[in-house]
This record gives C-alpha cells, sequence and structure tokens, in this order.
C-alpha cells in the first residue's frame, strides 16, 4: 500500500513500491471515464491479476484498455507490460 496518499496531505508516499494486490478493473480506454463506468469493467481483480491478463492478450489487442487501479490513477497497456517486467512483480 506504499503508494497509496498517505493521510497526512494526502500525498502519494515515495517508496517506489507498488501494491499488486490492491483492487483494479480493466476497461476499454473509451468507457473508462464518467459517472457510471463501473459498470463498464471488462475485467476485475487485483492489480496484479489485471497486468498479467493484459501481458497474455496480442500486441494489437492491448491499445485500446487501461487498467484503473485503486485510487483513481490509470495505467496504459505500455505501462502495464513494463510492470510485468519488475523484480518485484509477482510470479
Amino acid at each position: 500500500m506504499a503508494d497509496h496518499p498517505s493521510t497526512y496531505k494526502g500525498t502519494p508516499l515515495e517508496t517506489g513500491e507498488l501494491a499488486w494486490n490492491d483492487r483494479a478493473a480493466l476497461y476499454n480506454k473509451a468507457s473508462a471515464d464518467g459517472v457510471i463506468s463501473g459498470a463498464n469493467a471488462l475485467r476485475r481483480g487485483t492489480f496484479a491479476e489485471m497486468i498479467k491478463h493484459i501481458t497474455m492478450l496480442p500486441e494489437g489487442e492491448r491499445g485500446d484498455l487501461v487498467i484503473e487501479k485503486k485510487g483513481d490513477r490509470e495505467y496504459s497497456a505500455e505501462e502495464a507490460v513494463a510492470l510485468a517486467s519488475r523484480d518485484d512483480f509477482p510470479s
């Protein structure tokens, strides 16, 4: 949970750690924003599970997808692939 805002001033902690078990959802870019976007999720699970799912897709199918992680941070497919190659990414 190191990448979540602290309660003091609501600023992110700069530890370089990622919370792989945070809740996350996979969306099509076109439906990721908006008031009812939560209903448009293609898949839900942990942040690590959403990254693994994106990496299993053919490259041509990744570009339209984003991961929305707890805390309203969106990760592009390119960012997800890069995160999957980190040494601390869960296997």
